[in-house]
């Protein structure tokens, strides 16, 4: 029989991939999940290269498939509750205190936010963990809010294990071709960005336009 190898066939030499492919080489699926840690703190590392890579291990055998979903969800759990952590610690009065602060908003913006949270806060995080980019940052606002650990452990899990599941298993699936997966959810990922800075805009300029037609209606 031939043994499994050790390293992965047409390894990436350098950039985010090069480090996860030498983190998976070294640790097996631990160091999967040290990555996905990692890309859950600092949303710019990308999940559509690590999670498909990792697949694309498991396929050589460098790992197992079960032990990549397993570790790359794990890692997500860990990452995930880091955020949540530093989303209790700074605290609903804290982020009410430096809302107060920044122009052109209102404390009543606030306030309706909080409150669409704890409507749909169960559905924004486990439907978060699905999207690029707010994949991350979704766990700061379950922090401020303090949901409950246990479910947000709970739906973080859920979420993670599906998004996980869908890239881990392209990888594995397209080979030595995993750098698909990284070009159609790349797309994607601008796609949030880009839907995001114009629902900003649009805020700012109703906003603006708002502000500069309250004196004359004052006059009026």
């Amino acid at each position: 029989m031939t043994p499994f190898p050790t390293t992965l066939a047409q390894e990436p030499a350098g950039g985010v991939a090069g480090w996860a492919t030498g983190l998976v080489d070294t640790l097996g699926g631990p160091g999967a999940g040290v990555a996905i840690a990692l890309e859950n703190l600092f949303p710019p590392l990308p999940s559509e290269v690590i999670l498909p890579l990792t697949g694309f291990a498991a396929g050589q055998g460098v790992l197992s498939l079960a032990s990549a979903l397993f570790w790359t969800t794990l890692g997500s759990m860990v990452g995930a509750l880091a955020l949540y952590a530093i989303g209790a610690l700074f605290g609903r009065e804290r982020m009410h205190a430096v809302w107060a602060r920044l122009p052109l908003v209102r404390v009543s913006d606030l306030e309706r936010t909080e409150e669409w949270f704890r409507r749909h806060g169960t559905k924004a995080v486990l439907l978060g963990r699905m999207v690029p980019i707010f994949r991350s940052l979704i766990s700061v606002p379950a922090g401020v809010e303090r949901m409950p650990v246990p479910l947000f452990l709970l739906l973080t899990t859920v979420g993670s294990l599906v998004w996980n599941s869908v890239l881990v298993l392209a990888g594995y699936a397209l080979g030595d071709r995993w750098e698909l997966v990284e070009t159609y959810v790349g797309v994607a990922s601008k796609a949030v960005v880009l839907l995001v800075l114009a629902a900003a805009a649009t805020w700012l300029v109703v906003r603006l336009r708002g502000r500069g037609a309250e004196p004359r209606h004052r006059r009026a």
